[in-house]
């Protein structure tokens, strides 16, 4: 069976995926030229499995394997008394790209906001990420809004 005739399914994350997913996202840091701590990781994986988090994730999947992941939460707004939903990573594997898995996980994590009746779902990638912009400007009109941030 070739790649294109195997389907991409999206669930969410389940506690035996933890070794994959720790290596999407360490390549998902590395494409950013980020590190993030070990304890931090540790942290962020308890919350995406308990139950009581605002923190969760969904994975891709094609053929059994995972090839791709989307960490997302929800948090509180000043601008609707419902929640937002902030997706705040999304990785594919490179060898597994091309095929629709991080539309598909971007619809995951849709489907989790409407679920959790979100007032919105928003994202926001590195100016330099061609393309995923290419994909996230068939999804969505880019905001006008620049992200300042300052580490404390």
């Amino acid at each position: 069976m070739s790649e294109d005739t195997i389907q991409t399914v999206v669930r969410p994350a389940e506690a035996g995926d933890e070794n994959k997913w720790r290596a999407l996202f360490a390549a998902y840091n590395a494409f950013y030229r980020a590190s993030v701590p070990e304890a931090v990781i540790a942290t962020t994986w308890k919350r995406i499995l308990d139950p009581g988090s605002d923190v969760k994730a969904v994975i891709a999947e094609r053929g059994g394997e995972i090839i791709g992941f989307a960490n997302y939460l929800f948090h509180a707004s000043t601008w609707s008394d419902r929640p937002n939903c902030y997706l705040e990573d999304l990785f594919v594997d490179p060898a597994a790209r091309g095929g629709g898995a991080a539309r598909k996980l971007i619809e995951g994590v849709e489907a989790a906001a409407r679920v959790k009746n979100a007032f919105r779902i928003y994202w926001h990638t590195q100016e330099y990420n061609a393309p995923a912009r290419s994909l996230y400007d068939t999804i969505t009109p880019r905001s006008s809004f620049i992200v300042y941030r300052k580490a404390l």
